[in-house]
């Protein structure tokens, strides 16, 4: 447990110095989206550029993980979905609960802090999880967000909508792009790569550091009371019983024989067990949802993470 402390105590540290910054005069509100910014299109590209090109392309094409963890995910955001579902929540703050209960904190924390964990070998299946989360958890919840009161649109038109935030962010791109150099045995020209390089080692501070900055400026901006009962069931399902379901089904899907290692099992069900993603509040207030439901949501998943993602590391009985 201690070597695992010893990777995961730094990088909620990080986010602790984030939002205590955030707080301070030190670090102005104004700063946040120009942190964002520079790890979206700058670092965590670079990152994932670097990851991709390194990882052989049949390891984030593997039909196994796509399968476990997409079905999960789907699982997941159904039954958030059904058990969350009020007169108080209607169906478009029940998507974005869904959401933040299936989307990982997989680019910001999750890429880097399992690859420090269990090492450069955790990136395929990572790299599976966020693909898996742009495309399709994202998709499903933000179509299924558009139902509520937009019944005039027609289908068309919200699929494309809902596709838009996918396709535009570069994350997805970048991994595309590793894995044609990796299929390709291509290289960057060195001052090309040292520049990539370079850039894709501020992706882990700044990362961690600006979640804990979004984390603080989204609960500034809450406007009315939540309470817990519409926010803490929802990140124990994040945190519990979505890496359970992965796991459980990971498991099926190994005694049934499919290509599916218990390594990339152990990598699946971790990221499942990691935080919400930070960057779903900004989508909520884009979006017009209940945004300190999901900001609570994210708070509340990332405070009880650092106890329970360890713990669960400690049982799988990683050694960093």
């Amino acid at each position: 447990m201690e070597a695992i402390l010893a990777v995961t105590v730094p990088f909620f540290a990080l986010v602790l110095c984030g939002y205590v910054a955030a707080r301070s005069p030190v670090l102005p509100e104004s700063a946040i989206p120009g942190l964002n910014g520079f790890v979206l299109f700058f670092a965590l590209p670079c990152m994932l550029f670097r990851f991709g090109a390194s990882t052989p392309v049949a390891n984030l094409l593997n039909p196994a993980m796509l399968l476990v963890y997409g079905l999960s995910a789907v699982l997941i955001v159904g039954v958030t979905i059904r058990v969350t579902r009020s007169e108080r929540v209607h169906l478009k703050d029940a998507a974005f609960g869904a959401l933040v209960a299936a989307f990982p904190n997989t680019g910001f924390m999750g890429m880097p802090m399992m690859t420090a964990l269990l090492g450069a070998a955790a990136a395929g299946p990572m790299m599976v999880t966020l693909l898996v989360d742009m495309f399709i958890t994202t998709s499903i919840c933000l179509t299924l967000a558009q139902l509520h009161g937009s019944a005039h649109l027609p289908l068309g038109a919200r699929l494309r909508i809902a596709l838009r935030g996918p396709i535009g962010n570069p994350q997805p791109w970048a991994i595309a792009l590793g894995a044609v150099f990796s299929a390709a045995g291509l290289s960057l020209p060195g001052p090309v790569d040292r520049v990539v390089e370079l850039l894709a080692g501020a992706a882990t501070p700044v990362a961690l550091f600006t979640i804990g900055a979004v984390l603080c400026r989204a609960g500034r901006h809450v406007h009315t009371r939540t309470p817990p009962a519409l926010f803490v069931p929802v990140a124990l399902i994040k945190l519990f019983v979505h890496p359970a379901l992965v796991f459980a089904l990971g498991s099926a899907m190994i005694a049934l024989g499919l290509p599916l290692t218990g390594f990339q099992l152990t990598v699946l069900t971790l990221a499942a067990a990691l935080p919400s993603a930070s960057n779903v509040s900004l989508l909520a207030e884009r979006f017009g949802a209940d945004n300190g439901r999901v900001a609570r949501i994210i708070m509340t998943s990332t405070l009880l993470a650092f106890v329970s993602f360890s713990a669960l590391a400690w049982f799988f009985d990683v050694r960093p």
